[in-house]
């Protein structure tokens, strides 16, 4: 499980090193995808591929589903940590989440999400009320 959040930079060929706790999940191969938020989903592999297996069962006639679907796969990428712990995040994926130097990499149970500094900064502080959130989605039956 990856919990809490730990500031980084990424180094002029876009790589950039992982916590070293969450280094034990990570073996063998990571899927970067874009994600929500306009920051960068990390899974290993197996996890990533559980995920794409709950959204290819769902209806493919609904086209959100569909457009969804391709948000979360067209621009994933499969890549590895190297021998220094880090991963190479490409271009593209940089641009989506307006990655530049300093990041912020956060757990976030299952996964890794990978954000600009500042961007990290100013969802943290501002939102929601996490105690009205909490009580709403709890009332939903989602909590």
């Amino acid at each position: 499980m990856f919990l809490g959040d730990h500031r980084h930079t990424l180094d002029a060929k876009g790589r950039v090193s992982l916590p070293s706790r969450f280094r034990s999940e990570m073996t063998g191969k990571l899927v970067v995808a874009k994600g929500l938020d306009k920051c960068l989903y990390v899974y290993p592999a197996g996890e990533y591929g559980r995920f794409v297996e709950e959204l290819v069962a769902k209806e493919d006639f609904e086209p959100r589903l569909r457009k969804i679907r391709r948000f979360f796969t067209a621009g994933a990428v499969e890549v590895e940590l190297d021998s220094a712990g880090r991963i190479g995040l490409p271009g593209n994926l940089r641009a989506y989440a307006g990655l530049s130097k300093d990041v912020a990499i956060a757990g976030n149970g299952n996964r890794i999400e990978i954000w600009d500094s500042a961007m990290w900064d100013e969802y943290s502080e501002a939102g929601e009320n996490i105690e009205d959130l909490a009580k709403e989605l709890s009332e939903a039956g989602m909590l």
